[in-house]
């Protein structure tokens, strides 16, 4: 079986004699490791020429060995540009055509992002009225016919290349999560805790967003969709179930009439949000492992799911396989594999969140191929 055929398993009914493997959140590790796995110059990644983009993804699917592919937008869904990117002896810069306005495009920094993200917006400062919520959300029916013609472009190439063997897949954030980058991190809490009514004006907003990614993604001939949701554990059931849980049932039911499957990863400690979360029609659940104070054991993990839905694992990326010797990663793999038979082998091995930085190229492909091996019948 290749990879697309193990993932198309995990989703059936009967589950996956092969289990697939898989790393989450490619994006985090070609930042991290982009030397590493390819020669490619890094503004490749932000140039929507399909040559261009094949050249780094062929090196990245001959250096990991798993299952999947991330297809990205290539070029930004919310912004839109109708632009160029340029290369020079002073740097990369991405030109607009209708301004001429020239912004620097930095290279990945190993372990964080550029300087300059969204932290927090200070509350005198917060966009606090529908008027200002309508005006900083943009509207997911407009639309650069360049921009959309480029992305199929590079979408079709990929697919044709790399679609018959490894399953594409899409990210979208869950709509109360986006609203971080409206509101940074004090004014999310701030506006979910005094201001439900602007919460969901916004969660509306980013979820027609939401549905025009997805609707994208299908257009692509995406297979399934990562629905991204953090920092909503840190919220109250109450919160969660009425602010976050409605609109992310929206969307794994929009996801699942586009023809394609959902993976919910819900990031944090999901105490006290069980039944909601496994509410949430999701295709497939992803956790991160247990850290920062609390467990998310796999063992209880497919306990609660009960094969309902495909589980992705989450095995520990810094204590296993960062830090682990050979030996300790295989008995943390086949403690997975067990999991996964208990779920009728309706199951995805994966880590529960990105390889670090300290973590090796070769090191992941270890883990992929261990996890191919043990995975097998």
């Amino acid at each position: 079986m290749n990879g697309r055929e193990r993932i198309e398993a995990a989703f059936s009914p009967e589950g996956a004699e092969h289990l697939p493997a898989v790393i989450c959140y490619e994006n985090v590790f070609l930042r991290d490791h982009w030397s590493a796995f390819t020669a490619c110059p890094w503004w490749y990644l932000h140039m929507p020429d399909a040559r261009l983009q094949l050249a780094w993804t062929r090196d990245l699917v001959a250096a990991l060995g798993q299952d999947w592919f991330q297809m990205f937008p290539w070029t930004s869904l919310e912004e839109e540009e109708s632009g160029a990117v340029e290369v020079s002896d002073q740097g990369v810069f991405r030109i607009d055509a209708g301004t001429g306005r020239r912004e620097e495009i930095r290279p990945p920094r190993p372990g964080g992002w550029t300087a300059g993200s969204l932290e927090s917006v200070p509350p005198e400062d917060l966009p606090a009225s529908f008027d200002a919520i309508e005006a900083a959300i943009p509207d997911p029916a407009a639309a650069d016919v360049r921009a959309l013609r480029e992305r199929q472009s590079v979408a079709d190439a990929l697919i044709r290349e790399f679609g018959g063997a490894l399953w594409p897949y899409r990210h979208v954030s869950g709509p109360l999560w986006k609203t971080y980058g409206l509101w940074g991190f004090q004014g999310m809490m701030i506006m979910i805790a005094s201001r439900p009514d602007l919460v969901h004006f916004a969660c509306e907003k980013f979820l027609a967003l939401a549905m025009r990614n997805v609707r994208e993604a299908a257009d692509h001939g995406a297979a399934g969709v990562w629905i991204e949701d953090c920092f909503t554990d840190m919220i109250s059931p109450e919160a969660f179930a009425n602010l976050n849980a409605p609109y992310v049932r929206r969307l794994t039911d929009a996801i699942r009439a586009s023809g394609l499957r959902s993976i919910y990863y819900f990031c944090g400690n999901p105490r006290g949000k069980w039944d909601c979360i496994l509410s949430l029609g999701m295709d497939a659940l992803a956790l991160e492992e247990g850290k920062k104070g609390f467990a998310n054991d796999i063992d209880d993990i497919v306990d609660r799911v009960r094969g309902r839905c495909v589980v992705v694992g989450n095995l520990d990326a810094v204590g296993v396989l960062q830090n682990g010797d050979e030996n300790c990663l295989r008995e943390a793999i086949r403690r997975q594999v067990a999991a996964a038979r208990r779920n009728g082998s309706r199951f995805i091995l994966s880590l529960g969140s990105p390889p670090t930085a300290w973590t090796p190229v070769e090191r992941v492909r270890l883990y992929c191929d261990l996890a191919h091996e043990l995975g097998a019948a």
